[in-house]
């Protein structure tokens, strides 16, 4: 009896474990097979998801066989992996085991958006509603009602946002990005106004970011910034009106249609700075970290006017009579190619 009872033990034994074998064989045969797929395949993983209820959405989608045998490799072997939410890109020829891989690595697709130096709060916005990769959290909302779902609440958004390249991944909103690109104006700002020179005509930071969208509009060559900083710091501290034409098409807001007249020149608005002392009440534009710089930092001389040349530079003048000998040579005969920014570098074909 007892050696029967040996005899199925044994039996029993050799049938589990030829079923253990069986299993892990058919397991390492799921997790080793290349995916379903003939071109490239992205994963959405939404905030919350289960690898098992993504393993099964890929089953129903015949791009996975026999999802049971992958989840239950995650279940015994990373079952205290978070799986981090966005896109997975799988590729032909990608097996479940180098998908798990990517899910226990954390590695979403990335994008980016970037928002460009001199664009006003308009257009920043109608970059943020055209990338559909992006969670729409404030398309419907007012300027005033957006920053106070951004927490800053009174706060105008002119001006208020770093310029930079941004890094996402889906299931980000536009709040998300806004509130970085806010934050790293925050730290910029903060960064050169600790290192700002002495003497300079603002009372707090907020001035000094005003002067910078001036001047980012003004130029686009990186070595006339701290002149035209200067410019505008020596007429602030003479009470010379800044008589800049960007804050004059900033103040006609979309009515501008690209160019100005005499009309405009003296039609009185917040900005127009032609018609107010000082400068205007808010930034007009985003601005980089050189335009902050310069502000901060601007070059000693004693130039208080310049014009642009036509090519994307300007000239800059002493007194009145050399600043309209320059406008009458460069803007009332101007250049055929004129124009207001300089021309894009030639490609190195080296």
């Amino acid at each position: 009896m007892i050696r029967k009872i040996l005899l199925l033990l044994e039996g029993g034994i050799l049938v589990a474990a030829l079923l253990i074998a069986l299993a892990a064989w058919q397991q390492h045969r799921v997790l080793h097979k290349p995916l379903n797929l003939t071109e490239e395949y992205l994963v959405d993983v939404p905030a919350g998801a289960t690898p098992g209820g993504v393993l099964n959405r890929l089953e129903a989608e015949g791009v996975l066989d026999q999802a049971f045998w992958v989840r239950l490799y995650w279940r015994f072997n990373l079952r205290n992996q978070a799986l981090h939410s966005g896109e997975y890109r799988l590729t032909p020829g990608t097996t479940a085991l180098d998908m798990l891989g990517q899910w226990r690595r954390g590695e979403v697709v990335q994008y980016s958006l970037t928002l460009v130096e001199g664009w006003n709060f308009r257009q920043v916005r109608a970059a943020l509603a055209r990338e559909e990769r992006l969670e729409q959290r404030l398309g419907g909302l007012s300027d005033a009602d957006l920053m106070k779902a951004l927490d800053l609440l009174g706060l105008n958004p002119e001006g208020r946002f770093f310029p930079d390249t941004y890094s996402f991944v889906r299931g980000m909103s536009d709040y998300d990005l806004l509130k970085q690109a806010y934050a790293r104006l925050e730290q910029v700002l903060a960064e050169e106004w600790a290192a700002r020179a002495k003497g300079l005509p603002y009372k707090e930071p907020y001035d000094a970011l005003i002067m910078a969208s001036m001047i980012e509009k003004e130029t686009g060559v990186a070595y006339e910034r701290a002149e035209i900083a200067g410019v505008f710091v020596r007429r602030l501290r003479i009470g010379m009106r800044l008589q800049t034409d960007p804050t004059v098409i900033y103040g006609m807001g979309e009515r501008y249609k690209g160019r100005i007249t005499r009309a405009d020149l003296r039609e009185p608005t917040p900005y127009n700075t032609y018609t107010i002392d000082g400068m205007p009440p808010t930034p007009i534009a985003l601005v980089g970290r050189e335009a902050i710089h310069a502000a901060l930092n601007p070059l000693d001389g004693t130039t208080l006017y310049f014009v642009a040349r036509g090519d994307g530079t300007h000239v800059f003048s002493n007194t009145l009579e050399q600043h309209n000998r320059a406008v009458r040579e460069f803007q009332l005969k101007r250049r055929a190619d004129y124009r207001s920014s300089p021309a894009p570098a030639k490609p190195n074909n080296d």
